[in-house]
């Protein structure tokens, strides 16, 4: 049995973005709460400490609950109505009245002014010491009981009882990493990536890499999904908000392409006919030039260049003698560029995943798990997830947070 040192009215599972959140929000809402975090690895909050490039990407500029929740492939309308009671605004309050002020950048990510992430870490930190909050390192969660009322936890290492439990323990790549939440009842949601770059098989741009494109438009051939946004040349192939975007929208599409499929750049944004307009505009104004000097939509010079080599254009060609082929070709190639792609690239320390647990067993209003009552859920562990950009940050702290709220409401305690 479990000595009294190791009883607790709240185990949170899981020591990052969600689970700092839910069990720092639980401690302050109900003073005096004996409140422990069980972390599996030997880090504490390692995706807040490499998000946005280590400046911590905690939010987005986006104040509306409706708009905020249009950033959600998966749970867009269960989030919809949780951001209501929790979402942006509430979230710059939250850090700003701890001291640390939030800023937004043209792109409508916010980051602490310090442009480090370091700044959240130690906040949560701090907060986590001033409510006395226990945490314990290296201890997974392998299985839990219904034991008198509350719940025997038991990890690799010891065995821990809690009146409530708060599973925050983020999302994971194999679906036996959920397999004790599957024996309490769960539905679970195969896990599959979000949130990757597109490998180039030919490499016909590597010698770009570095490129980037502000406002170009990604599709996947023969389907709907299309991602508007900037663009990166990498060694390995596309890179960039409009490419990540476009992974999180078609992950399952992809997932069964086995990642591989026809992605369709379109260099400048444009419509066809407005393309097809700007050249001719440019040929007419400019017949004298020569046109792989000539970059038009303010393309970087070196893209432009590999496009008119792409579309057998000669180096010394003018505007003027250029034939209607060409002109078509180099159309083809601005509008709808091919990149046979095979395969993703996935960033480790950010991955993100589709699935989880089934929003269908979860009490929504709550976050309380529907098979086992005491126990909720918050952040990445459930089946739903955002674009790049803070969505998913946003989606932790709205979910802990109601957790938090729910688990602490006098009648609901024990």
């Amino acid at each position: 049995m479990s000595s009294n040192k190791q009883r607790y009215d709240l185990i949170v599972i899981g020591g990052g973005a969600a689970g700092f959140f839910g069990a720092i929000n639980a401690a302050e809402m109900s003073p005096g709460l004996r409140v422990f975090i069980l972390e599996k690895s030997t880090k504490l909050l390692s995706k807040v400490k490499v998000s946005g490039g280590g400046r911590c990407n905690v939010t987005h500029h986006c104040f509306s609950p409706a708009s905020l929740s249009q950033h959600y492939p998966r749970g867009q309308r269960q989030l919809k109505n949780l951001f209501h009671h929790f979402q942006v605004t509430e979230t710059v309050a939250w850090f700003e009245k701890r001291g640390v002020k939030l800023k937004a950048e043209e792109d409508g990510r916010m980051f602490p002014v310090t442009d480090d992430s370091q700044t959240i870490i130690d906040l949560f930190l701090k907060e986590a010491d001033r409510f006395k909050i226990e945490i314990k390192l290296s201890h997974e969660v392998i299985r839990i009981e219904r034991e008198e009322g509350q719940y025997r936890i038991h990890t690799t290492h010891d065995q821990f009882l809690s009146a409530k439990v708060l599973v925050a323990m983020g999302g994971h790549n194999k679906i036996e990493n959920y397999k004790w939440l599957a024996e309490l009842g769960h539905g679970i949601v195969k896990p599959i990536p979000s949130l990757f770059t597109f490998n180039d098989s030919e490499k016909e741009f590597i010698s770009l890499m570095g490129v980037a494109v502000p406002n170009a438009e990604v599709k996947i051939a023969a389907t709907k999904f299309s991602q508007q946004g900037a663009v990166l040349i990498t060694h390995w192939g596309l890179s960039g908000p409009a490419v990540i975007k476009l992974s999180a929208w078609a992950a399952d599409y992809l997932h069964v392409q086995n990642y591989t499929f026809i992605a369709l750049v379109n260099w400048t944004g444009l419509a066809e006919t407005e393309i097809r307009k700007g050249l001719m505009t440019l040929k007419e104004a400019n017949s004298k030039k020569q046109i792989a000097s000539s970059a038009l939509f303010n393309l970087p010079k070196r893209l432009w260049e590999h496009l008119c080599i792409k579309a057998e254009i000669e180096d010394k060609k003018k505007w003027a003698d250029l034939p209607n082929k060409s002109i078509n070709r180099l159309i083809e190639l601005l509008y709808c560029c091919p990149f046979k792609i095979r395969g993703k690239t996935t960033f480790k320390e950010e991955f993100v995943t589709c699935g989880g647990v089934a929003l269908t067993d979860v009490d929504l209003n709550t976050m309380e798990s529907k098979k086992t009552p005491g126990i909720y859920f918050a952040g990445e562990v459930l089946n739903a997830d955002g674009e790049t950009g803070g969505f998913n940050f946003q989606a932790a702290w709205t979910t802990s947070y109601i957790a938090a709220k729910h688990i602490t409401s006098p009648h609901l305690r024990q």
